[in-house]
């Protein structure tokens, strides 16, 4: 099965070849949905310039060479192509995609190795929703690219290195290590981050231990190192809680962070300089990637090594590029990152493009992440100025879902599944709704809305074609097809399903998950209008008819529930 907008731009390419030589084939046909017709070619007014011919002679020529066209063209307006497809077009391409297991969904060839960078929460603190949206997009990037055949290697660059770690094991020494697990495993990091950082504030015998023990640290002394896994991994045993909960595909094998590149430092800092792509300015190791400006007009230097000899992000960020090239063998590096880091990810591209690191076959991009807003408007924190901690925002989420399911009837233990599935996923279909590079407001009480384009409107239209089939008496893997539209609310929805193989592979390429949603809300809002005019299990729908409305429901299914699936959405068989 083909998405009829492929099939279409096929055809009128073709078309224009025979009628206006070869040289025109490549011409976008600019086919668009319509409200007249199913879509609309302008191809012939923006060509009949080029041809210096009247628009709608060039789309007569069109037309006429589309005569073996499997449907209708009429020449309307100026010169606009409107389209209708054959009905039995339609049902065929709808009847192999129902027995396709991928429907239509291809496979990239030949396949990538795509390296995402994301979530990367800071150990030294409790995750807040501010890792939120960039954990639940980077794993909707993981899970499409997988699915169309692409290697994906997860990379989670958590923050786990650097001077604040001195103080904090410092703190954990004061206060017991078996204390400090307890406090660190219950996602209390805020708050130990806190006390660390008023002792360190404030007791000078402690500030001195604290500098003293980062040197140690820093040189791999055995027992600092042992102090060190010791809260790393108190930390990251909090942090698989929260991936848990949410259901996201993140494990201790792809942890990556900063400390893994410690060692990789001196070496980037080295090899920069020996080759020339470094210089010295003003005593700190500095990159000037063309076409960065500051202020003052004065080329902006990307920081390499700092003055006093410490490393910062860039240093970091440039070995880690050097390591998912030369040794993951990325082709396609993916940085799912909040969108106040667009300069810094923009001139370490530049520097490493300048470095010969990041080679032109190679493609690295920033996933430019929005900020989440309170109803306010303003950034998404507690009334006391504090970011609000993650688990909390998704406790609330299962607790307000435990709510609105509460007087449907079922037992506890369905109650508290189907409640997480539907917090979780409210949770989840709001952030990926929105474009992943806009702001969007945390609004709790549209997100658990069972009506508008939210998570448990879309999971409610699963559960509702799952009851037709408990109504019908038939599982959905017995209704096989064929399929067949006879109503317009069969034949709208039938069209609109044939897009999703093409719409998968776009939204992958071009990193865009709100799409998928959008393609998702407007599939389930057209079986809503199905469901309204077109009876399926009703008294008095003949056999055949119901037959072919089953299997336009399994369709409908097929397509929403693996479509929720590459968001990370889950589905609750009943609501």
């Amino acid at each position: 099965m083909t998405d009829p907008q492929i099939v279409l731009t096929e055809r009128v390419q073709q078309a224009l070849a025979r009628a206006f030589g070869q040289e025109h084939a490549d011409a976008d046909p600019l086919i668009r949905p319509s409200q007249f017709a199913d879509f609309q070619a302008n191809v012939a007014m923006s060509l009949a310039k080029r041809l210096r011919r009247a628009p709608r002679e060039v789309a007569e020529a069109i037309k006429t060479e589309l005569s073996d066209f499997p449907g209708t063209i009429e020449v309307s307006g100026p010169g606009f192509l409107n389209i209708t497809l054959d009905d039995s077009w339609i049902e065929s391409e709808a009847t192999r995609m129902l027995a396709d297991p991928r429907l239509g969904v291809g496979t990239i060839t030949p396949s990538q190795t795509v390296v995402i960078d994301y979530s990367a929460p800071n150990a030294a603190k409790e995750m807040h929703v501010g890792h939120l949206r960039t954990t639940i997009v980077g794993d909707s990037l993981a899970r499409l690219h997988e699915h169309l055949g692409n290697t994906v290697i997860r990379q989670n660059h958590l923050g786990d290195w650097g001077t604040p770690f001195g103080m904090l094991i410092e703190h954990l020494l004061e206060i017991g290590e078996e204390a400090a697990v307890a406090q660190l495993e219950a996602g209390q990091g805020t708050e130990f981050y806190q006390a660390a950082r008023a002792k360190f504030d404030s007791d000078d015998a402690f500030r001195q231990r604290a500098r003293v023990r980062v040197t140690t640290l820093q040189s791999g002394d055995a027992e600092t190192m042992r102090l060190w896994h010791v809260f790393m991994d108190a930390t990251v045993r909090y942090f698989n809680k929260v991936y848990q909960l949410l259901g996201v595909t993140l494990t201790d094998a792809d942890l990556a962070g900063e400390s893994m590149y410690n060692p990789m430092l001196q070496k980037t800092c080295d090899d920069l300089e020996a080759a020339g792509t470094a210089v010295i300015s003003d005593g700190a190791l500095c990159v000037f990637p063309p076409g960065f400006t500051g202020s003052d007009d004065k080329p902006l230097p990307l920081i390499i090594r700092k003055s006093d000899g410490g490393y910062g992000y860039a240093t970091t960020d440039m070995a880690a590029i050097r390591y998912r090239v030369h040794d993951l063998k990325a082709e396609r590096i993916l940085y799912v990152v909040g969108n106040e880091q667009a300069l810094h990810f923009r001139m370490v591209f530049a520097a490493a493009r300048l470095a010969g690191w990041l080679p032109d076959s190679v493609s690295a991009e920033h996933v430019q992440i929005g900020m989440m807003l309170g109803k306010d408007g303003r950034r998404f924190k507690t009334r006391s100025g504090e970011s609000v901690k993650l688990m909390d925002l998704l406790q609330e989420a299962v607790d307000r879902a435990t709510a609105a399911i509460a007087d449907r009837g079922y037992d506890e233990a369905t109650t508290k599944e189907i409640a997480h599935a539907v917090g979780m996923g409210a949770v989840k279909y709001a952030d990926l709704s929105v474009s992943h590079d806009s702001e969007y407001v945390l609004d709790f009480d549209r997100m658990i809305s069972f009506t508008g384009n939210t998570g448990p409107y879309m999971q409610y239209a699963t559960a509702r074609i799952r009851s037709i089939f408990r109504k019908a008496g038939v599982a959905p893997a017995e209704a096989t097809g064929p399929i067949v539209l006879a109503a317009p609310a069969e034949r709208a929805l039938g069209l609109q399903l044939l897009g999703f193989g093409e719409l998968v592979s776009q939204v992958t390429t071009e990193s865009e998950p709100h799409r998928l949603c959008n393609f998702l809300f407007q599939t389930a809002s057209l079986f809503s209008t199905f469901y309204d005019e077109c009876p399926v299990t009703k008294e008095g729908v003949d056999p055949e008819t119901r037959q072919h409305r089953l299997a336009l429901c399994k369709l409908v299914l097929d397509v929403l529930e693996k479509g929720l699936d590459l968001l990370g959405v889950p589905v609750p068989e009943r609501m």
